[in-house]
């Protein structure tokens, strides 16, 4: 499709032949149809209206429109998308295990696809994606919304398993997370997933709240993006930045996790209730900060070494401003450990954790 809308910018007479080769190649495509039409039609003579419907009944000129936006949105990824060597601000740091990083801006029907390598994050995919019915930053169930925030892939949910709504396939992601049940927010089952095989895409704003892409995009995202580790970052506007703006936020908060484990290593129940909000929240329930020290020593021998593996860190601003860290817990003398995940706020100046549990 963007070869097709290059051609047609150029005034390259090969535009037709490109979109012809397309709605053969892939007949269930209605903006490709649609395009191939108006180029046919100008091949008369008359001058189709590429940005605007205004004949035929009701309902078809809904269809125009929204085929229309869907173009418009595929056009942009011309003249938008990260800087080279750019990624998005809320990434501070990756694990090694953690191979992938997706992006949706919900603003611009966009999700990018991040390698992670030896050199950093680099940007290897992206694609048109379809977001809630109305609109994103998604409050209450049913308001049929998109969430925002930070997010991580639960499981994967094979064609077999779903209905043929979602297509060759779904990634479930868990909103809501413990930043949005914090704030009041409700709702569950918001995936990235296929579309019906009848359709190749579907307009920008179409479903309940999920992200939805054309089932050879979603093919890709299911074979390559790892369960429980993989974030999935969705934004109503992406801020780009080179990796060294973030090194300050990075050294800080890797200093302040520091001197959590120190403290718990060292069994200072005092220093170590410092570090929790006073509507802190475990895996295992609503704690007073005081008391989930309490709880942290008791089930840790004193004097033993604990040890944070894999970290990422991830930085959400947004109405208020959050950390979110991933991390493997090792104690001194165990092979293995415990995936971990918790939530730090910024209140009145100083980050303090209100949730921490193991990832399920």
């Amino acid at each position: 499709m963007i070869e097709v809308y290059r051609a047609i910018a150029a005034g390259d007479s090969r535009a037709l032949l490109l979109a012809e080769d397309l709605v053969r190649e892939v007949p269930n495509f209605q903006l490709g149809q649609l395009v191939y039409g108006d180029l046919l039609l100008s091949r008369t003579g008359s001058s189709p209206a590429y940005a605007t419907v205004m004949d035929g009944p009701p309902v078809v000129r809904e269809q125009l429109q929204k085929l229309r936006m869907e173009a418009s949105r595929r056009l942009n990824v011309l003249r938008e998308g990260p800087p080279p060597g750019a990624w998005p601000e809320q990434v501070l740091e990756l694990a090694h295990n953690v191979r992938h990083v997706v992006v949706v801006d919900a603003s611009r029907s966009r999700v990018y696809v991040f390698e992670h390598r030896a050199t950093g994050l680099n940007l290897i995919r992206n694609f048109y994606a379809s977001i809630g019915r109305a609109g994103f930053d998604k409050q209450i169930e049913g308001d049929l919304r998109t969430p925002l925030g930070v997010y991580h892939i639960t499981s994967r949910l094979r064609d077999k398993q779903l209905d043929e709504l979602y297509g060759v396939g779904a990634l479930p992601l868990n909103y809501p997370n413990e930043h949005d049940r914090r704030l009041g927010r409700t709702g569950s089952g918001i995936w990235l997933h296929g579309v019906p095989r009848a359709a190749y895409s579907r307009s920008p704003f179409a479903t309940e709240g999920c992200v939805a892409l054309a089932n050879d995009d979603m093919a890709y995202l299911m074979n390559e993006l790892e369960p429980r580790r993989t974030p999935v970052i969705i934004t109503d506007e992406v801020k780009w930045v080179q990796p060294d703006t973030t090194a300050f936020a990075r050294t800080e908060f890797r200093a302040l996790l520091s001197d959590w484990m120190t403290a718990w290593s060292e069994g200072d129940r005092f220093a170590l209730q410092s570090f929790y909000s006073t509507d802190f929240l475990s895996g295992k329930g609503r704690h007073a900060a005081s008391r989930h020290a309490l709880r942290l020593l008791k089930a840790q021998p004193l004097a033993r070494r604990i040890d944070i593996k894999n970290v990422s860190i991830f930085r959400w601003k947004r109405e208020s401003e959050v950390t979110v860290v991933n991390f493997t817990e090792i104690v001194a003398g165990r092979a293995s450990g415990l995936a971990k995940r918790q939530y730090w706020g910024l209140e009145q100046g100083r980050w303090v954790m209100f949730f921490d549990g193991a990832v399920g």
